[in-house]
């Protein structure tokens, strides 16, 4: 019997499957953080092998018997000479682990998640990206570049956003477009604070990316409940989401448009607010008059069943696996059509 593994790996957990050659899921674990960024190649490794044995214990594999493959999709691991440290610590100091090994981005694996061939990932979580792989192994890239530089449209962004409205308009600098009241409310209860000061170790020397962007939760309950300004701060990330899209859907292959229609993974807890940017997203669209249809994607399963499915391909093996089990359709953009001829079910918006 053959087995397949793969890891979706975040900063803060992780999560392991193994499928056997027949496709069947034989075990599924859960783990800590393994961006190796933030602990170290060594330790990052030490995690992997750890969760590896977890679940081989729970399907009664052997701790000696080694994976034909692994797939790992890890937070962090967007540069070959990183990933390629990676892999030689595991088969240095845990051999029994896995016989081969893919290491890639958890952008990847998203992808792959949804689709054998490649496609779009269009990210805004904590942070945001966009990135485009098509079957020739050609990929393209728009964001990722931390909120220093870029993450527009993500949960900090977004909070950041409605901060800035806030204290311009204290400021009286730029006046907000609409009362900001409830929302510097808001600022004061997620923060604990009083004052504008009181806000700045937040900024810098106390500054928590993840705590930050938790903001963007309440911003979108406050939005819904009837803040415009709340309501004006998503309406801005949707354009802004829609623009990483834009800003490669020119590098698209033919070869991945089913029905002229592309897919798009997105993943993100922002995603859960597409009611409130669904309209500025479709507008934004709407500017670039594209040749072909979208479907948004969400992934019901962890991606560390894509990664499972590149462990099995870098084989070549023909690991059985049915896609449309991994994904729900939430929206279908068709170029033109009224942005106002939708409707909306469970907070999702779906064309009709």
């Amino acid at each position: 019997m053959k087995y397949f593994g793969g890891v979706e790996g975040g900063a803060t957990h992780s999560k392991l499957v193994i499928c056997d050659e027949n496709g069947e899921t034989v075990a599924s674990v859960s783990g800590p953080g393994t961006n190796h960024w933030q602990l170290g190649i060594p330790e990052c490794a030490k995690r992997i092998a750890e969760m590896v044995n977890d679940a081989k214990e729970k399907a009664n594999i052997p701790l000696s018997l080694e994976l034909d493959s692994l797939g790992l999709s890890l937070s962090g691991c967007e540069q070959k000479a990183s990933n390629d440290k990676l892999e030689n610590e595991l088969r240095s100091n845990y051999p029994n682990v896995a016989q081969n090994y893919v290491v890639c981005s958890d952008t990847v694996g998203s992808i792959y998640t949804a689709s054998p061939i490649g496609g779009m990932v269009l990210i805004a979580g904590t942070g945001s990206n966009a990135l485009l792989l098509n079957p020739d192994g050609s990929s393209h890239r728009c964001g990722g570049w931390g909120h220093m530089m870029g993450d527009e449209g993500s949960a900090w962004w977004i909070s950041n956003r409605a901060v800035k409205y806030v204290f311009d308009d204290m400021d009286n600098f730029i006046r907000s477009p609409y009362p900001t009241e409830r929302v510097w409310r808001l600022i004061q209860e997620h923060f604990n604070i009083e004052t504008q000061e009181d806000l700045l170790q937040h900024c810098y020397s106390r500054f928590h990316k993840a705590f930050f962007a938790g903001l963007c939760k309440k911003l979108a309950e406050l939005a819904k409940d009837g803040d415009k300004l709340a309501a004006l701060v998503f309406s801005e990330g949707g354009s802004v989401m829609a623009r990483h899209v834009l800003a490669i859907t020119d590098k698209v292959d033919k070869a991945l448009l089913v029905c002229d229609t592309l897919d798009i993974v997105c993943v993100g807890s922002v995603f859960l607010s597409w009611d409130l940017l669904c309209k500025s997203f479709i507008k934004e669209l709407d500017t670039a008059d594209l040749p072909f249809a979208l479907r948004l994607l969400r992934i019901t399963k962890t991606m560390a069943y894509g990664a499972a499915y590149m462990a099995a391909d870098h084989l070549k093996f023909n690991m059985p696996r049915n896609y449309q089990d991994n994904y729900k359709v939430f929206h279908h953009y068709k170029p033109g059509e009224d942005p106002n001829k939708q409707i909306h079910l469970n907070g999702n918006s779906i064309a009709r």
